[in-house]
């Protein structure tokens, strides 16, 4: 069995994670309202000088506090993945958002130990919202604990999802069952969307299309908030299975609900 985390160890990797995100938001600040050049990838996302000069600082400042660390960056590829800590970073979740001015989009740092998430940070620097959250504590947002809400059934649900374009062929439909069992749909808010969800403002979300950086914060910040977040099938988002579809709802029962109903959309 792992040891836990000392409480001391813990607190020092959480601060720690709050100066990782108060340098992007200085890196950032100068560059909020301009319009950025874009480069295209190989896989067709977007990327601008932005995101690699952030991720850069990152990573630099996780290699001299902690050397003997992993590091497994959007825009750098990873480091030493066996080590027992890891830090995930993106370092502009919603690159698309940034580039049209939309204030969505922020920095996503997360920490991942033995393979598990422990510690997610989600910083936006133009609404300057902050979500922390920690294994075994609440989360907090803006420095006070934030919690989740209970939601009937699906049916008084808002359901949040970041872009439906991103959904394949095949997993729209899983997407389509959703969305017509819940009240409420909100488009486009990126890594915002699960914060809000931790704060008590919505109540599912589902996406597609995404990696690891993408999302291993939210695990953290959801459950130290009571929520549950999974992949589709219910199994525990963790490092050596990461896949591109995530669930997560704020009343555990709620999710138990959604993904009885992608099971039924897969039979």
């Amino acid at each position: 069995m792992t040891p836990p985390i000392s409480a001391a160890t813990l607190d020092a990797l959480i601060a720690f994670a709050e100066r990782l995100a108060d340098e992007s938001r200085l890196l950032f600040a100068p560059n909020i309202g301009l319009a950025p050049r874009v480069e295209v990838k190989a896989d067709r996302s977007l990327v601008t000088a932005l995101d690699k000069a952030i991720e850069e600082r990152l990573r630099n400042l996780i290699e001299q506090a902690y050397p003997a660390h992993g590091i497994y960056g959007e825009e750098e590829g990873h480091v030493r993945l066996d080590a027992e800590y890891v830090w995930v970073v993106d370092p502009i979740d919603g690159t698309a958002p940034f580039i049209a001015g939309v204030p969505v989009f922020g920095t996503l740092i997360a920490l991942m130990h033995r393979g598990a998430p422990v510690l997610g940070v989600m910083d936006l620097p133009v609404t300057q919202d902050r979500w922390v959250g920690a294994a075994g504590r609440a989360t907090a947002f803006r420095g006070q604990p934030c919690a989740t809400r209970a939601c009937p059934s699906l049916g008084d649900a808002m359901l949040s999802t970041s872009n439906p374009d991103l959904y394949s062929a095949e997993e729209r439909p899983f997407f389509e069952a959703l969305r017509s069992r819940t009240r409420w749909r909100i488009y486009g808010g990126c890594c915002m969307s699960y914060g809000l969800l931790a704060s008590g403002r919505t109540d599912v979300a589902i996406d597609a299309g995404l990696k690891l950086w993408d999302y291993a914060p939210f695990v953290p910040i959801i459950e130290g908030a009571g929520g549950v977040i999974t992949d589709w099938n219910g199994r525990p988002l963790r490092l050596e299975n990461w896949g591109s579809r995530i669930l997560a709802a704020g009343d555990p029962a709620r999710h138990a609900e959604a993904l009885a109903l992608l099971a039924q959309a897969a039979s």
